[in-house]
């Protein structure tokens, strides 16, 4: 089991953090993704897997949940 922490900008709202958790949550051997909001600023993403996300897979979730930006790994 791996457990990962990103930075991400672009998130507003409840709905913002709905989009990410299930785009993320989508990825192969996620078990649980978690946000904690900073409307306006830097939230972060707590991803549980049972294998290393790369960075790539993220990113290319945030796109798939509205525009999001990953700022780096907390």
């Amino acid at each position: 089991m791996s457990t990962s922490t990103y930075v991400l900008s672009g998130l507003t709202c409840e709905h913002c953090v709905k989009a990410v958790s299930e785009e993320v949550s989508a990825l192969d051997g996620v078990t649980e993704a978690t946000v904690d909001l900073v409307a306006g600023g830097e939230s972060t993403l707590t991803v549980t897997a049972d294998r290393e996300l790369s960075d790539d897979e993220v990113r290319e979730a945030l796109e798939e949940a509205g525009e999001y930006q990953l700022v780096g790994r907390g």
